[in-house]
């Protein structure tokens, strides 16, 4: 149960993982996913633009509140922008998947309902309503359900039976408010979605070809659109597009892996999830709306510690592909994750060590100086 999803026989000695036959392999099974991730990147690229232009001529723009870490307007949009190009792959590689036409219309009717929000605002106990009814619609009207959980060792329920609809909604609407919580820096949401969405591919290349499509789409969408998105940003995606791809990542883990071990998408979204779980109860705790807004959650306060905008999003896209990478060791992939952790902490090492070194505000870590000396070395005299 737990080895049959791999893109490389997981049973294989380690010496073979680099081999000539497991690299083959590799590339054959990931190979359905190319075509379509750079029809969804270049369908972004194209149509991004086109709402920035759009936007500021209708005067569509996000304005700076207090809570807010950007100083001028900027357009709104970018939601719009990602589901016609998500549609326009899916259409393109997918047609005629049973699945799709119940996803674009969810994450569509999401998308339209959620640029009213970002126009001109809707009260938020109203929008999770509205979250909960297009997840409900989800599991009635489209058939995404969860039938059981392989989530641990000691947390295995193989019959969800009654609790199908609540741990199904649940879901869709944890994710979807996960994602929209991210929203907070430029290009945080986008990457930590398609760092998820590249988790899922991997984690059913070479079995479930229909998913791996919908999974190149989604990280294609969001690679698209971070080209405008990344710090400083052109455009925002809104609650319209952060909505869209918390539904778009739930209802794609549903087909695929999360049927069968919620671990994979679940540990990829890890810390957006419980960042979500600790706003509510830091709001609740301060007599605030547990849905409202803040700037306490996880990406301010390492703003606060003194890093740029690219630095958090790039400090969380690792700790997502991290925490992917250890949720696809439960399917077998024992070696992705050492693989995965090396190639992160040279990126880590590299893109932070300087701004350790040159920064006047320190992060307080036990054996600071030690980890100090061995990212950036000994000052020369």
């Amino acid at each position: 149960m737990l080895t049959f999803l791999a893109i490389y026989d997981p049973t294989a000695p380690s010496e073979d993982f680099f081999s000539g036959r497991t690299l083959q392999q590799v590339a054959t099974n990931l190979q359905p996913a190319v075509a379509p991730a750079l029809v969804a990147l270049a369908a972004c690229a194209l149509l991004t633009p086109a709402a920035i232009w759009t936007a500021r001529r209708v005067g569509f723009l996000a304005y700076p509140r207090d809570r807010d870490i950007h100083s001028k307007p900027v357009p709104y949009g970018g939601g719009l922008a990602m589901f016609v190009a998500f549609a326009v792959a899916c259409v393109a590689f997918l047609r005629h998947d049973p699945s799709v036409p119940g996803l674009l219309v969810l994450c569509g009717v999401t998308t339209a309902i959620f640029v009213i929000d970002d126009r001109w605002g809707i009260p938020a106990l109203i929008k999770l309503g509205i979250q909960a009814a297009i997840a409900v619609a989800a599991v009635k009207v489209f058939g995404f359900e969860i039938h059981f959980v392989l989530a641990l060792p000691f947390l295995q329920i193989h019959n969800l039976g009654l609790l199908i609809l609540p741990i199904t909604v649940l879901w869709i609407v944890g994710m979807q408010n996960a994602a929209n919580l991210l929203d907070g820096v430029d290009g945080l949401a986008a990457g930590v979605i398609g760092v998820t969405a590249v988790v899922l591919l991997v984690a059913l290349a070479g079995r479930q070809q229909n998913v791996v499509v919908l999974s190149a789409v989604l990280f294609g969408v969001c690679a698209g659109f971070l080209l405008f998105n990344f710090h400083p940003a052109r455009i925002f995606m809104g609650d319209s597009g952060a909505y869209f791809l918390g539904l778009a990542v739930a209802l794609l883990s549903v087909v695929g892996v999360a049927k069968v071990a919620v671990a994979v998408p679940l540990l990829a979204m890890g810390i957006p999830i419980a960042d979500t779980g600790v706003a509510i109860i830091r709001r609740r705790r301060n007599g605030k709306a547990a849905f409202g807004a803040d700037k306490e959650h996880i990406h301010h306060r390492l703003l606060g510690l003194g890093l740029t905008q690219r630095q958090t999003c790039l400090l969380l896209y690792c700790a997502s592909g991290i925490l992917g990478a250890a949720g696809l060791t439960a399917l077998g992939h024992r070696r992705i994750l050492a693989v995965v952790i090396v190639l992160i902490i040279v990126v880590l090492s590299t893109a932070l060590g300087e701004r350790l070194r040159t920064s006047s505000q320190r992060i307080p870590l036990p054996f600071g100086r030690t980890m100090r000396e061995l990212l950036v070395g000994r000052a020369t005299r």
